[in-house]
């Protein structure tokens, strides 16, 4: 049985599939706006939106708990602190009035987020699992965590179908390419500074 019920994770029920009124995108109040929560306070501001009708996402993912021999089932932000929302001035109001949003990050490319966001939904709508995965772009550092290159680090050369990390040999100017699984890799944390040889770098 549930811990606790299950948040809503979109309010309005058309957020991400009705058109945004031309009055509305007149006037620049439409805007998608990402909220950074305190910790574990995101189903807070959630239903604090929703109360003032504050069009707003909150992708959750199904969480199986075992306690006592007894097994449960929590609902989780897909993205631990971050509630999406829509709106202008009295929105971002509203949010702050929440008394749990410790900033609110800007969305320059309005049109992309709203794709993305809408891409989560549909396939929140086909109840697969989703399994939270961490970002990796081009120009990121990683290390490789397991198999023969463990311990070697690199850069993301390319994610769009395998992979592709760069090994640079910085004496000679030189580097190749490197295909890797991607659950091998994990984005690299220096430690005290410390860097690996060029050479011995993938």
């Amino acid at each position: 049985m549930p811990i606790l019920k299950r948040e809503p994770d979109l309010y309005p029920d058309d957020l991400l599939t009705a058109p945004v009124p031309d009055a509305a995108a007149a006037a620049g109040t439409a805007g998608w706006w990402v909220a950074h929560t305190r910790s574990r306070q995101e189903k807070v501001l959630a239903r604090h939106l929703r109360a003032r009708a504050v069009g707003h996402y909150l992708p959750q993912r199904e969480q199986l708990l075992t306690a006592g021999g007894r097994k449960r089932v929590s609902y989780r932000p897909l993205f631990p602190g971050y509630v999406f929302f829509r709106g202008g001035g009295s929105e971002r109001l509203a949010a702050f009035g929440s008394g749990v949003v410790v900033r609110l990050l800007p969305v320059p490319d309005q049109l992309g987020l709203e794709d993305e966001l809408r891409s989560l939904w549909r396939l929140q709508a086909t109840g697969a699992p989703l399994v939270p995965w961490r970002y990796l772009g081009p120009g990121d550092e990683v290390e490789i965590v397991d198999g023969p290159l463990r311990g070697w680090t690199g850069t993301v050369l390319r994610t769009k179908g395998a992979l592709r990390l760069v090994v640079s040999v910085t004496l000679l100017r030189q580097s190749v390419a490197a295909e890797v699984d991607r659950e091998l890799v994990s984005p690299l944390v220096r430690r005290g500074g410390y860097n690996r040889p060029a050479a011995a770098r993938l």
